[in-house]
């Protein structure tokens, strides 16, 4: 992971999401098509403005994951001055990724 993704947990995810845009990655090691999206959030780090990239290992904070209703991994989340605007499922590319943080700003 590079040092540009923030690695979240649940001491320190609720100040990290309070403001701004930020993209947040609930994942897990032990998951495939996780790690086929980690490589793929190494290319949206940087391509918007004022934007943040986070993941949440859901193994280690599990509440966090399920306040948000997070039941299957990977599950993306953009989140707008700590409010979720937009959620994904499942593997997604990094044009996709891109177009929902543009549009979310």
């Amino acid at each position: 992971m590079s040092n540009q993704i923030i690695d979240l947990n649940a001491n320190n995810f609720a100040d990290e999401i309070k403001s701004g845009l930020t993209l947040v990655d609930f994942w897990a090691p032990w998951c495939g098509p996780c790690r086929m999206q980690g490589p793929i959030l190494e290319q949206v780090v940087g391509k918007v403005a004022g934007s943040k990239i986070a993941k949440l290992n859901v193994d280690d904070a599990g509440s966090v994951a399920a306040q948000f209703g997070v039941q299957s991994i990977p599950t993306l989340i953009i989140f707008k001055d700590g409010k979720p605007v937009k959620q994904f499922v499942g593997v997604q590319q990094a044009a996709t990724l891109v177009a929902a943080l543009e549009a979310a700003k």
